[in-house]
């Protein structure tokens, strides 16, 4: 008998433990997107749990690579899935040139369409694999453009969106930025800026690499007047931090990066340039959360509050950090788990 209780209780601990580690999820992969394989990660400590898509900036600005340093004590309550978008990252890796030629440039546009559509139909993927009736939507910069595109096509498989340094108007936000960090430069008497800035003339810039230049003067003086995010977020996770996604990842980088802003001399034309907010995406069938630094340049309240005023959602709430650049940091990071946990879980009925 006591052998007999002894394999029972055996057995028990054993479908307990099996049954426990069932409930997780940790899969890095390649699916089928648009066409071409794209990589996703999902993680999190129980499958129930609603599912949180993550759309990067950049837009060659992968998160997959740092995304249990960022968000890792997020996986005991949410499902996260992070995606290395068309041109970017390990997406990028499979048809990465030898070399980021001109003629590469011009066959291989990237279009703002083709990757809300991407994003759409990743999502359709994940509720469809993970069960679920919706996901929640969280993008950033670049991401932000992506996140009101795909929650205005398809709002049915979205319980939420939540834009951190949301753009509005991608030509107006440069404009401003450009006569604000002046501003600013002149103050400081910083007279290298001074001289940058004024030697590039006012946007719009005809090549690709004087945007590069002007954004360098504006996250200079971001960095001086806001908070750090923890050094410690940065640090490559160990399986991304080799030559092959390293080269990847900063090819994509440029190949997005001229995408994004147009290069007149290499005839790519800006992919967002046309991308006003105002007038075609104020009205949502979702609830809209944006998230904005008060130190913000690029992206700044100055534009993106007024625009969310005009937004008509079944709610909508707008978060302002002191000390908060472009980027992400503590208070970014602890405000959007505040808005899931405390705003849009409470309408989650999986």
């Amino acid at each position: 008998m006591k052998l007999y209780y002894l394999i029972s209780y055996f057995l028990y601990l054993f479908s307990f433990s099996t049954n426990a580690q069932g409930t997780s999820i940790s899969e890095e992969k390649f699916i089928s997107i648009g066409g071409i394989e794209q990589w996703i990660t999902i993680k999190g400590e129980d499958r129930s749990k609603p599912v949180i898509l993550f759309l990067h900036g950049g837009p060659g600005s992968t998160m997959s690579q740092y995304q249990d340093t960022v968000y890792g004590y997020w996986k005991e309550d949410f499902i996260l899935v992070q995606w290395d978008q068309r041109g970017a990252g390990r997406t990028f890796g499979p048809t990465a040139p030898l070399e980021l030629s001109e003629d590469y440039l011009i066959k291989n546009p990237l279009t703002v369409e083709q990757m809300t559509n991407d994003g759409i139909e990743l999502s359709q993927y994940l509720i469809k694999y993970l069960g679920k009736k919706k996901i929640i939507l969280i993008g950033t910069s670049w991401g932000s453009i992506l996140g009101i595109k795909m929650a205005s096509k398809n709002p049915d498989i979205f319980y939420a969106y939540i834009g951190h340094s949301q753009f509005v108007n991608f030509s107006k936000n440069i404009d401003y930025a450009y006569l604000k960090v002046l501003e600013m430069a002149r103050n400081a008497q910083d007279e290298e800026s001074i001289k940058k800035l004024e030697t590039l003339g006012k946007p719009p810039f005809d090549r690709a690499r004087n945007t590069g230049q002007f954004l360098r003067i504006v996250k200079k003086y971001e960095r001086e007047n806001s908070v750090p995010a923890p050094d410690n977020w940065w640090k490559l996770a160990p399986e991304y931090d080799n030559a092959k996604d390293s080269s990847h990842r900063y090819t994509g980088d440029d190949y997005s990066f001229i995408n994004l802003v147009g290069d007149d001399k290499l005839s790519i034309k800006s992919m967002v340039a046309e991308i006003d907010f105002n007038s075609d995406n104020l009205i949502f069938n979702i609830p809209i959360y944006l998230v904005q630094g008060d130190q913000d340049i690029l992206t700044s309240k100055e534009l993106n509050k007024p625009y969310f005023d005009k937004i008509k959602a079944p709610n909508k709430n707008y978060f302002l950090l002191d000390g908060a650049g472009h980027g992400h940091n503590q208070a970014v990071v602890d405000t959007q788990y505040k808005i899931v946990k405390e705003y849009i879980s409470p309408l989650i009925q999986e």
